[in-house]
């Protein structure tokens, strides 16, 4: 039987991504375990700053440091939505990159033994069926992965 001591929640701070969290703290909280909460910032995103919109370096690290200070924001506000997570420890982390790239990083690095994931995202078609991110780190993840609805 699977008892997980640490446990990886991707978040796109979607709805489906407060639904994952509140699943993955509630495994947490019954088998002690220490949730991680990571955000991937996409690297088009930051691509299209550094390259097409912001020439200027000093505004481009401006706006690469409010990006991360919006996103531990968004972060710890998705934390504080959920009571249990006072009784479980939660550690957050925001990357860089291609999303389910980075999260089966974190998952490596992290010693992770199970992702709690949504299966749907904030893209429209998503709804239709499973996610690119999702079914990417179902794919090449060496541990359980929990898809959530």
């Amino acid at each position: 039987m699977l008892k997980p001591t640490k446990i990886l929640v991707p978040t796109d701070f979607s709805e489906y991504s407060d639904k994952a969290l509140k699943q993955a703290l509630d495994i947490a909280k019954q088998y002690k375990a220490k949730v991680f909460l990571l955000h991937v910032v996409h690297e088009e995103v930051a691509y299209r700053i550094d390259t097409g919109v912001i020439t200027d370096e000093g505004l481009w690290q401006q706006v690469r440091n409010s990006q991360l200070a919006e996103s531990k924001a968004r972060l710890q506000d998705q934390i504080d939505k959920f009571p249990q997570a006072k009784e479980v420890e939660v550690v957050t982390t925001i990357r860089h990159g291609i999303p389910y790239e980075k999260i089966l990083e974190e998952g490596e690095e992290q010693g992770i033994d199970l992702i709690v994931i949504a299966s749907l995202g904030r893209s429209g078609i998503a709804k239709y069926f499973i996610g690119s991110v999702a079914r990417n780190v179902l794919k090449g993840s060496k541990c359980p992965v929990l898809l959530t609805k």
